[in-house]
């Protein structure tokens, strides 16, 4: 497989300036991240000349700097955890070092081996990848810049896909140096003996736990009331004492008003529910989100519709400019990899003519890779109550499974969320081992109208992690065996 991929690396149709001007596609996609590249591939399945505009490398930041290489070094974070806690499991591994260099080269490898991958994907559709940065010229011409020079290409159909980046706020800008962003904090030279993260998102969660299981003194700041703020109150809950119990010092309520980084050690002024604070840490990382990427790639010059920074398109994923589409983050749907790549195909499936299902926006996962990690899909308790939805909940523990107890995996819970009237599931909501993996299966039960009794008479695997799925519906009717 891997001289598989280095051939297809080697071999890869990529156009340069010396391709003449005006070469003609069906569809130009700028942008091959999890939208852009997942477009391209269902282009080219549908019998469409398909080209592929990217800058930087294949697979976006999400293969190259954000999804797969963070999870990379989740695992050896986690890796690293069970060693040092042997004698959960009884053995004890003495004197348990680790190489941060080593941890790091195997996080980008995973990302490269990932990289070719897409490579090896586009020479099977027979796609054109066009280095260099796209502008749109019109409705069907892209201008491709490289260091050397610009060219034009023209396509009955563009679909922009460009994604975003990360935030530099006004209060922490991003130095790179003492005020890092993600990109900077997944490929670290050496551990700071402590580190601040502003935001609790999923960003801030996965790096809190990473560097907190390397030995960092780690402090997470959240300006909400609680920490993964768009997850259920329960959930943030526990995610906050199991981040405590790690040693992680948690935050809520807390505005980081400045970072003074003049000396040696970052000064974060932090004002809380008691007043202003200054906390000293050597470095901080700002996990505060992201934003589109909308700007120069021929927008204004256009007059494609924009809203609050964000592309505006139809039911079609068409922008106001007819001929243009657009998916993924610079659209004001969830920013999300998953959500990028179904956009995606059903952009492009109607593009092609035929009739797709509209993606389903009320049951998109999501999914936090701590440990104990966190996945959920469909409203909280929080939205439900907002809505006025008359509702059941049932919850089971991990403390009550037989799986997680063997595994000393204990800290967690299923959570469901049901209509009182029609006993339909609005939600699933987990913390614990793998939950993560258990998610999809909640997604496709939610698309076709499951009910808590349905997932009641569903067989589960006994043991396993999932069974709590069914004591949790069970716990909807006060009918669960084990709690």
């Amino acid at each position: 497989m891997i001289l598989v991929l280095a051939e297809a690396v080697k071999n890869i149709k990529t156009v340069t300036a010396e391709r003449s001007n005006m070469e003609k596609f069906d569809i130009i996609v700028i942008g091959s991240g999890p939208g852009g590249y997942v477009a391209a591939i269902r282009a080219s399945q549908l019998g469409m000349k398909c080209a592929v505009v990217e800058r930087h490398e294949l697979g976006g930041i999400c293969l190259n700097w954000g999804c797969i290489p963070t999870k990379a070094l989740l695992k050896s974070a986690q890796a690293l955890t069970y060693a040092n806690n042997g004698s959960h499991y009884g053995f004890t591994a003495d004197g348990v070092t680790f190489n941060l260099d080593d941890i790091v080269a195997r996080s980008r490898n995973v990302s490269d081996t990932m990289n070719k991958g897409i490579a090896y994907l586009f020479k099977k559709n027979n796609i054109t990848v066009i280095k260099g940065k796209g502008k749109l010229l019109s409705a069907n011409q892209v201008e491709v810049s490289s260091d050397s020079e610009s060219v034009v290409y023209e396509a009955s159909f563009i679909v922009l896909a460009t994604g975003a980046r990360a935030v530099s706020p006004k209060f922490a800008p991003i130095d790179g140096e003492k005020i890092i962003g993600y990109r900077q904090a997944l490929v670290p030279k050496r551990l700071p003996k402590s580190m601040a993260i502003i935001g609790s998102g999923a960003i801030g969660s996965e790096f809190a736990f990473f560097y907190k299981s390397l030995g960092v003194e780690v402090t997470l700041i959240e300006y909400m009331d609680r920490i993964l703020p768009n997850e259920d109150d329960d959930v943030s809950a526990q995610m906050s004492r199991s981040f405590r119990k790690m040693g992680i010092k948690v935050m809520v309520s807390s505005l980081v008003k400045s970072v003074d980084t003049t000396s040696d050690i970052c000064k974060v002024l932090v004002e809380g529910k008691k007043g202003e604070e200054i906390i000293e840490v050597e470095k901080v990382l700002s996990a505060v989100g992201v934003v589109p990427n909308v700007e120069n790639i021929g927008l204004e010059e256009l007059g494609i519709e924009l809203s609050k920074g964000k592309v505006v398109v139809d039911d079609n994923y068409m922008t106001s400019l007819p001929g243009v589409y657009a998916i993924g983050d610079i659209i004001s749907t969830p920013a999300l990899a998953h959500v990028a790549s179904a956009e995606a195909i059903n952009c492009v499936e109607r593009i092609a003519g035929l009739n797709p299902k509209p993606v389903n926006y009320k049951h998109i996962p999501a999914c936090t890779y701590t440990s104990p990690e966190v996945a959920s899909v469909g409203i909280n308790e929080r939205k439900a109550k907002e809505l006025n939805i008359e509702y059941k909940v049932g919850k089971f523990p991990f403390t009550a499974s037989g799986k997680a107890t063997a595994a000393s995996e204990r800290d967690g819970f299923i959570k469901i969320i049901t209509d009182a009237n029609s006993d339909k599931v609005l939600g699933v909501h987990a913390v614990g081992a793998n939950v993560s993996e258990m998610i999809g299966g909640m997604v496709a039960a939610m698309n076709l109208g499951a009910t808590a009794k349905d997932l009641i008479q569903s067989v589960f695997p006994h043991p396993t992690m999932s069974e709590a799925i069914m004591e949790a519906a069970a716990a909807v009717h006060s009918e669960s065996i084990h709690i």
